[in-house]
C-alpha cells in the first residue's frame, strides 16, 4: 500500500513529475502510472493502486477537465467515495461539475521548489493519511510568482535564449514562427526505464516524417530533448516555435498505446489529440497517421508523395524497427568508441532481419564514418571502414532513392576519398535548399568552411542553429566557420558563450585555445587547452604548437611522437600543421605529402586551416593543393 496515488492526464506527465519527485523527497511513497511494468495489465494495476492508496492527488489541468479527461474524472470519483481525494490544479481551470466542493490547491506555474504551496500540499496529504479532514488548504495562484526553468538557466549563464554567438546576439524572441513545430520526447509509461529508447525513438521518427513537409519548420532532436521537462508554453517560447507535439507511449508484449497531442505553444491549449491502441510493433503506421493529423491541424499539405517518402526507408518488421531505434539511441549525442561499435552492431542485426531496411543501412554508414574519422588507428583501417560505409550508403539509396541520410553518408565517404566535388553535390542533394531540422546540417557547414566556402558555411551554420538552437554541435559549426575565415575575435566570443552553457566540451575548449594562441594570448590558450581531455587530438596539436612558441622544442617533439603512437600514419596532417607553425617548412611539406597519399581525413581542411598558413606561399604547397581539385 502506497501513501499517495497521483491521478493526471498522461499528456501532463512532464508537468506532474516535479510534484512526484518533491513528495518522494518529503518521505512519502508515491504511485503513478510510470510504475506500470512492461508486461503488466495496466488497467488492473491502476485500479489496485487507486483503491489501496491512502491519499489520491487529482491533478486538474486544461487537459484533465476537457473531454478527453474521463479517466481522471473516473479516478477522482473513486477517490471521493473512498475519502482519499485531494485536488490540485496546474492550470487556471475549474474542476469538473461534481468536484468543486473541495477547493483545489493552486500549483499554476510551480516547477518543483520547496515553497509555501508545496508545504500546503504536503500538510494536506499527511492529514488525509492520518484520517483527518484535509480542510481548505488552497493557496491562490493567480498572483503567485511564475518560475521559469528557462529563466533560471539563463540567469545562471546556461542555455540562454540570448547567447552571444560569433559576435551577434542570437535572440529567440519568443515570437512563435508560423508553421513551426517541436516534437518533444514522448513520455515512457511502460514502467521500464530501458524502454525509453522506444518512446524517444518514436518522437525522432515523427520529426523525420514531419521534416519532409516543406511548409513546416521542425525543431531538431537535441533542442527538443533539452526542454523535455518544461511545461508546453515555456518549451515553445524557449525554442521559438508555434506548436508542440507531445505524448506518451505505454508498451507491453502484446499491445502499444500511443497518446499524441498537438498543443498551441502560446496558449497551451490542445489543437488536436488522439489515442492509438495497436498491436505491438505497429508503431510505423501510427507515425504516418499522426503526421497526417498534425499537417491537417496546421493546415499544411501532406500529399501522397510526401507521405510515401516519409516511410520509404523504414521497415515494417517490428523487431528490425526496435533494433534500429536502439542503435540510434546508442550513439547519438555521445559517440564514444564503445557506443559507436554497439550502434553498428544493432544496425547490422536490424539489416539481417530486414535486408531492405534502407534507414538502417544509412545510419550504419554514418555511424561507421563517425567512428573511423575520429578513432581509426591507421590509414588502412580508415580506408577499409570508408569502403564499407560507402557500400552501406549506396545500398540504402538502391532501396530508397532520395533518402537524405544516405546522401549525407555518401558525402562524408566521398570527402574521405578526396572526391570533394562529389561530396559537395551529395550534401546539396541531401539538404536541398532548407536542411529542415537535420542534425547533419552542422556537418555540411563544417565541410563548406573547410573547403573555403566560409560565407556559405556561415549561412548553413545559422540554419543549423535555428533548427537546433540548444545543440552545441550546431554552434560549434559556426565557431569553426569563423576560425576558418580567420575571424578569431568572433570565434573567441562564440566559444566562450558556448562554454557558459555547455561547459567542459574538449572540442570547444581546444578551438578557443587555437584562436587565443593565434592572437598571441599564450597563457589564456594554455589554460583553455588544459581543461580539455588530455588525449583529445586537438589538445595535443595545440599544446605542441604552444610549447614550440615558448621555446620548448623537446615538449613539442614529444607531442608529435604521441600523435604518431595514437594514430599511426593518420597523424601526418596534424604533424604537418605543427611543423608549419614551428617554421619547419620542408618537414611540414613532406608530412603533408604523406598525409595526402594515405588520404588522411585531416586534409579536407587544407584550403582554410590557419595552422597551415605558413606553407601557402610555397610553390610546392600550391602544387599539392592544386592536385586535390577542391571545388571553387
Amino acid at each position: 500500500m502506497v501513501d499517495v496515488f497521483v491521478s493526471y492526464k498522461a499528456e501532463d506527465r512532464r508537468r506532474v513529475a516535479p510534484l512526484v519527485d518533491a513528495l518522494q523527497a518529503d518521505g512519502l511513497s508515491v504511485w503513478w502510472d510510470a510504475h506500470i511494468g512492461g508486461g503488466t495489465d495496466w488497467r488492473e494495476s491502476i485500479q489496485t493502486n487507486l483503491e489501496s492508496a491512502k491519499c489520491v492527488i487529482v491533478v486538474w489541468s486544461r487537459r484533465s477537465v476537457g473531454p478527453h479527461g474521463r479517466f481522471v474524472r473516473d479516478e477522482a470519483t473513486r477517490a471521493q467515495r473512498n475519502g482519499t481525494y485531494l485536488p490540485v490544479r496546474i492550470d487556471k481551470v475549474e474542476p469538473p461539475l461534481g468536484f468543486g466542493e473541495t477547493q483545489a490547491i493552486g500549483l499554476t506555474g510551480w516547477t518543483g521548489e520547496r515553497d509555501e504551496r508545496f508545504d500546503v500540499v504536503s500538510k494536506a496529504v499527511r492529514a488525509i493519511i492520518a484520517g483527518e479532514q484535509a480542510g481548505s488548504h488552497a493557496v491562490g495562484d493567480d498572483d503567485a510568482p511564475r518560475f521559469s526553468r528557462r529563466a533560471i538557466i539563463a540567469t545562471g549563464g546556461g542555455v540562454a535564449a540570448a547567447a552571444a554567438v560569433g559576435g551577434f546576439l542570437w535572440l529567440r524572441s519568443g515570437a512563435a514562427r508560423a508553421n513551426s513545430i517541436a516534437v518533444l520526447p514522448f513520455a515512457n509509461l511502460s514502467g521500464d526505464p530501458a524502454q525509453a529508447y522506444f518512446s524517444d525513438g518514436l518522437a525522432e521518427e515523427l520529426r523525420a516524417v514531419l521534416a519532409r513537409i516543406t511548409e513546416l519548420k521542425v525543431m531538431a532532436r537535441t533542442s527538443s530533448e533539452k526542454v523535455r521537462n518544461d511545461d508546453i508554453q515555456t518549451a515553445a517560447k524557449t525554442l521559438g516555435v508555434g506548436t508542440i507535439l507531445t505524448g506518451s507511449v505505454r508498451r507491453s508484449l502484446a499491445e502499444i498505446r500511443i497518446n499524441a497531442q498537438l498543443v498551441d505553444g502560446d496558449s497551451g491549449l490542445e489543437r488536436w489529440s488522439e489515442v492509438y491502441d495497436r498491436p505491438a510493433g505497429d508503431a510505423l503506421s501510427v507515425q504516418t497517421e499522426i503526421a497526417q493529423k498534425v499537417a491537417a491541424a496546421l493546415r499544411v499539405e501532406l500529399g501522397g508523395g510526401a507521405a510515401k517518402a516519409a516511410v520509404t526507408g523504414s521497415s515494417h518488421n517490428p523487431q528490425a524497427q526496435d533494433l534500429y531505434l536502439k542503435g540510434k539511441t546508442a550513439w547519438q549525442g555521445n559517440p564514444t568508441v564503445e557506443r559507436l561499435r554497439q550502434a553498428i552492431g544493432l544496425f547490422d542485426q536490424a539489416i539481417e532481419i530486414d535486408p531492405n531496411f534502407a534507414d538502417a543501412y544509412a545510419q550504419k554508414a554514418v555511424a561507421m564514418l563517425v567512428y573511423t574519422q575520429t578513432f581509426a588507428a591507421n590509414s588502412s583501417d580508415h580506408a577499409r571502414d570508408v569502403t564499407a560505409a560507402e557500400a552501406a550508403g549506396r545500398k540504402a539509396l538502391a532501396i530508397a532513392p532520395g533518402l537524405p541520410a544516405a546522401y549525407v553518408a555518401l558525402a562524408i565517404a566521398r570527402s574521405a576519398r578526396f572526391d570533394f566535388k562529389g561530396a559537395l553535390a551529395d550534401f546539396a542533394t541531401a539538404f536541398g535548399d532548407t536542411g529542415n531540422g537535420s542534425d547533419a546540417v552542422a556537418e555540411y557547414a563544417r565541410f563548406l568552411a573547410a573547403i573555403g566556402r566560409e560565407r556559405d558555411a556561415d549561412r548553413w551554420a545559422d540554419r543549423g542553429i535555428e533548427a537546433d538552437p540548444l545543440n552545441p554541435r550546431a554552434h560549434q559549426s559556426k565557431i569553426y566557420a569563423l576560425f576558418c575565415d580567420h575571424r578569431y575575435g568572433r570565434a573567441i566570443d562564440a566559444s566562450r558563450a558556448l562554454l557558459r552553457w555547455s561547459p567542459g566540451r574538449s572540442s570547444t575548449l581546444c578551438r578557443l585555445g587555437d584562436c587565443l594562441m593565434l592572437t598571441g594570448k599564450l597563457d589564456e590558450a594554455a589554460a583553455a587547452y588544459a581543461k580539455a581531455n588530455v588525449d583529445y587530438p586537438a589538445r595535443i596539436v595545440g599544446e605542441a604548437i604552444l610549447t614550440a612558441r615558448r621555446g620548448d622544442r623537446a615538449a613539442s617533439d614529444g607531442a608529435i611522437n604521441r600523435l604518431r603512437a595514437l594514430f599511426g600514419d593518420n597523424a601526418d596532417y596534424r604533424i604537418s600543421a605543427i611543423l608549419a607553425q614551428r617554421g619547419d617548412k620542408d618537414a611540414a611539406l613532406a608530412a603533408l605529402d604523406r598525409a595526402i597519399k594515405v588520404q588522411d581525413p585531416g586534409v579536407i581542411a587544407l584550403p582554410t586551416d590557419p595552422f597551415i598558413d605558413p606553407l601557402r606561399d610555397d610553390p610546392r604547397f600550391r602544387q599539392l593543393a592544386k592536385a586535390l581539385n577542391f571545388p571553387r
